[in-house]
């Protein structure tokens, strides 16, 4: 009886094999593009579907927000000072439809996509922007990408410059700059100082020039 049934033993392995390949399991964040023969079928998931083998091909797309660091680029800015500025971006993906098929890697189209953006929206600023409104320049940035990423079911949901590194020189060139604008201010404020003096002595001097008795009043206390 066992001998009659070993016939049977390799196909139903086989099947059964092919059954837990067909089976998958997606979690809450996850939804898989499935392709028929090739062509788009749909997106299914979460939870449990059926891909058939070799008939059936799904890709995965994560629903999460993806944090992508922005490598370090250099920047010439409006008022030509080379900065090197890094960034992060925060994106997620809202229709694995368009992620998957208009764009071969979305991730790596992101990526570099935010390189470009970055020197490109920064090198219209001075440095003086880059360093005092950071705010406008990262909703600029976020603006221009999510823009061009909707295409590809890609929504930018912030960018943030992290730093902007400057060289030693430039370091200092800086401080000299601030050492002599505070040099610039004291002398202001000291010569305001000398322009109200000069004006109450010539109020004084003219009280006393109406009142001759003022003068000689003034003339003996200097006596004394």
């Amino acid at each position: 009886m066992i001998g009659d049934l070993i016939p049977y033993l390799a196909p139903t392995v086989v099947l059964l094999l092919i059954l837990a390949s067909a089976i998958k399991i997606l979690p809450e964040y996850e939804r898989g593009v499935v392709f028929f023969l090739g062509r788009f079928q749909g997106v299914k998931g979460p939870g449990l579907i059926i891909v058939i083998p070799g008939i059936q091909q799904m890709v995965r797309v994560d629903l999460r927000v993806i944090t992508l660091d922005v490598p370090s680029q250099d920047v010439i800015s409006r008022d030509n000072v080379t900065v090197r500025v890094n960034a992060v971006l925060y994106f997620r993906v809202v229709d694995p439809e368009r992620a998957i098929i208009r764009v071969e890697d979305f991730n790596s189209a992101t990526s570099q996509l935010a390189q470009t953006t970055l020197r490109s929206v920064l090198g219209k600023h001075d440095l003086d922007e880059m360093l005092s409104e950071r705010d406008k320049l990262n909703s600029d940035i976020q603006e221009i990408i999510d823009a061009q990423t909707e295409e590809w079911g890609i929504k930018v949901a912030n960018v943030e410059i992290k730093h902007v590194d400057l060289n030693e020189s430039m370091i200092r060139a800086i401080a000299r700059q601030a050492e002599a604008e505070r040099e610039r201010r004291a002398k202001v404020i000291h010569a305001e100082g000398e322009l109200q003096a000069s004006k109450k002595l010539v109020e004084a001097a003219d009280v006393m020039s109406t009142n001759s008795g003022s003068m000689q009043l003034r003339y003996l206390q200097t006596l004394a």
